[in-house]
């Protein structure tokens, strides 16, 4: 299978660059794949689409300002783009005044103004030591160097990260505090992620309340979103493809629910390809549900047996994505395209910021 298969043109002016007034009130396509059915709501509609006999599952994972920027002493403006802290022991204390130190897998842009040792400053309680490149598609090993709690500190001096199709013209405080707001779901929890399970965008306390007074019972998992989810896949054949590794979490209380529901023929609705991954995931490796931390490579493509989930709330996902693949998977690669032309005719907004479809 050849990953050109899943590409398509999308005209840019379709790319959402800020999020929809109201959260509810996002577009949402409804695929129906038993008779090939395609409608088209608002995401407010969800509540009269789901019963008593569906279970919720959402990713409660909370977006860290992951987005740094510093100076090199010469001057340099430097970027520094946070992807995971990694449990390395220092083998020597921090620098003499410095509290504490810690190592991460970052990006760095532009990485060739860097080299080992480089130090870039990025607040007063907070620079980080360039510590060596990694193998593995321009990631670095850095040590990041602070004053305190760090994430308090990155929520001082961070920022959100946006995905890099997100290309605005306009910036400012008023759009920052959009995005520590908006690029976050009203559910996020557990910090760790570097990016949004956009999915989740969409919906709002009151939308939950209404689902849980319908009788629809609400579960979360936690994966924390890595780089991966930006990435394009850059081989010709999608068996070549490797996934990025994700750690996630399942509760005792939503393993037992999501048992109770699939012994009782309920259906499971999942919240973003991240939840997918960490079910169907789980169950590869358990052959059921149950409580656990562990970590997902898996990719899912054409052909796939779903053991977990049966219906998927998501996003427009990006050309020649791992994303596209699965709902291709679960949906059907023709009525996916059938489904992304539509929303292309229909000017529907994609990607992060976007509308969504939910896949019956």
């Amino acid at each position: 299978m050849l990953v050109s298969e899943f590409d398509y043109t999308l005209p840019e002016e379709l790319i959402a660059q800020t999020p929809a007034e109201k959260r509810e009130n996002s577009r949402m396509m409804v695929l129906g794949v038993n008779d090939g059915t395609i409608q088209h709501k608002h995401f407010y509609d969800i509540v009269d689409l789901l019963d008593d006999n569906c279970v919720l599952i959402l990713n409660n994972t909370k977006v860290i300002p992951a987005r740094l920027y510093g100076y090199k002493d010469t001057g340099a403006k430097i970027e520094v783009f946070l992807l995971k802290e990694l449990s390395i022991p220092s083998p020597q204390p921090s620098p003499a005044g410095r509290g504490s130190c810690g190592f991460w897998e970052v990006l760095i842009k532009p990485s060739k103004r860097v080299k080992v040792s480089t130090i870039v400053k990025v607040a007063e309680e907070l620079s980080v030591e360039v510590v060596e490149q990694l193998q593995d598609d321009g990631k670095w090993l850095v040590k990041m160097i602070y004053e305190g709690n760090l994430l308090e500190i990155l929520h001082r001096v961070g920022n959100i990260p946006l995905p890099p199709y997100i290309e605005r013209k306009m910036t400012g405080d008023e759009l920052k505090k959009l995005d520590f707001e908006r690029y976050q779901t009203v559910y996020a929890k557990d910090e760790g992620s570097v990016a949004a399970p956009t999915a989740g965008l969409h919906f709002t306390k009151e939308i939950l309340n209404k689902l849980a007074d319908k009788g629809v019972e609400i579960g979360y998992v936690t994966l924390n979103v890595g780089i991966g989810t930006f990435r394009p896949v850059k081989c010709d054949n999608v068996l070549d493809h490797k996934m990025d590794s994700e750690t996630f979490e399942i509760s005792e209380e939503t393993a037992e629910l999501i048992n109770r529901a699939k012994a009782q023929g309920k259906k499971i609705v999942a919240v973003g390809t991240t939840t997918v991954r960490t079910l169907e995931t789980a169950f590869k490796q358990f052959g059921c549900i149950k409580a656990c931390k562990s970590a997902s490579e898996l990719f899912i493509y054409p052909p796939y047996e779903f053991k977990v989930i049966d219906k998927l709330i998501t996003n427009f996902h990006l050309p020649k994505s791992t994303l596209l693949m699965l709902v291709s998977a679960l949906a059907g690669k023709d009525f996916i395209f059938k489904a992304y032309n539509e929303a292309i005719k229909n000017k529907y907004r994609f990607y992060s910021y976007g509308d969504c479809m939910f896949i019956s």
